[in-house]
């Protein structure tokens, strides 16, 4: 009844604001909340049955670390009293989840929190959640299978049988659009298809000035903005992002990054400047991004020397 009256009292604007100060209220008053915990409970049960039963390990790795590692990202930083050490949260647990496979654990993965002192929007939260697994002896096909027998037999799991799911995409008061996760999923060569959508013949020398000035130039052309440092690996971001993910509502696979972009990603086996990467788009947002893992030291040596020179 105090919960009732005080709805009544602040007014539904209020109200809005209530909710946000006072949750306890919000899931007193609001039943689809909770269900919102309970659906997040069965997607991460769902996931961890999964890779266990491929005979994946769930294991936990420090959250805060001497050295920001493991992706490009701003960090937040703290102090360990007792040690007096600068220490930052961790922006991926990558590092150590690579030294366990490296120690003879050959499939790990963890599901926790990651932290990073940047945006905050619709897509950017600084503390969010990820799923980050590796596994010995396999390359990027089979990272691809195993993402998408997870995320559709997920699916299936949490509609009892279906592949489409509703989502308010543009808001609740807007219709929903359907995605569909049926597999296979969609899958299409970066390059290939951008030069293709955009009309674009782009160098096949990425690492060259021409090609740097080429993708500006396209850039200006479709009014496309890309703030400074204008890198290659970023101008190819900004076309991917404009032309190729737009056309992703239903789960496709933006496959065979360029050498550029990926400094972590072996070299693809038949296309020379490419590599064995892909990145997961669902409803024009990346929903994964995973590669075959670059292995020779020299190569991966010179590749974050080139990228020190940007």
């Amino acid at each position: 009844m105090v919960c009732s009256d005080l709805r009544c009292k602040v007014g539904e604007k209020g109200f809005g604001e209530t909710r946000h100060r006072l949750r306890p209220l919000d899931l007193i008053l609001n039943s689809d909340i909770r269900e919102i915990f309970h659906t997040r409970n069965r997607i991460i049960s769902y996931i961890q049955r999964h890779l266990d039963d491929l005979d994946f390990m769930e294991v936990e790795t420090p959250m805060m670390n001497k050295i920001a590692g493991g992706a490009a990202a701003r960090p937040f930083v703290t102090h360990h009293n007792e040690l007096d050490l600068k220490l930052f949260m961790r922006i991926a647990p990558e590092l150590y989840l690579k030294q366990l496979v490296v120690g003879g654990m050959e499939r790990v993965y963890e599901i926790g929190k990651q932290f990073r002192n940047e945006d905050i929007d619709l897509t950017h939260n600084p503390e969010f959640t990820t799923c980050e697994f590796y596994m010995a002896y396999n390359e990027y096909n089979d990272l691809m299978e195993i993402t998408e027998r997870m995320l559709s037999g997920l699916v299936q799991e949490l509609t009892n049988g279906s592949y489409k799911i509703k989502y308010h995409a543009n808001g609740v008061d807007k219709d929903p659009i359907e995605i569909d996760f049926t597999p296979p999923f969609r899958r299409i060569d970066m390059i290939e298809e951008l030069e293709s959508m955009a009309g674009l013949s782009i160098p096949k020398d990425l690492a060259t000035d021409e090609a740097n000035q080429y993708l500006k130039n396209a850039c200006l052309e479709y009014d496309i903005k890309c703030a400074p440092a204008q890198t290659t690996a970023r101008l190819l971001d900004k076309l991917a992002g404009h032309f190729l993910e737009e056309t992703c509502v239903n789960p496709t696979f933006i496959i065979n990054h360029p050498e550029i972009m990926s400094p972590l990603a072996k070299w693809h086996r038949t296309k020379p400047g490419l590599t064995e990467r892909f990145e997961l788009i669902v409803n024009k947002l990346k929903l994964s991004n995973a590669y075959t893992e670059l292995n020779d030291p020299v190569v991966q040596r010179q590749r974050f020397a080139e990228q020190l020179k940007v």
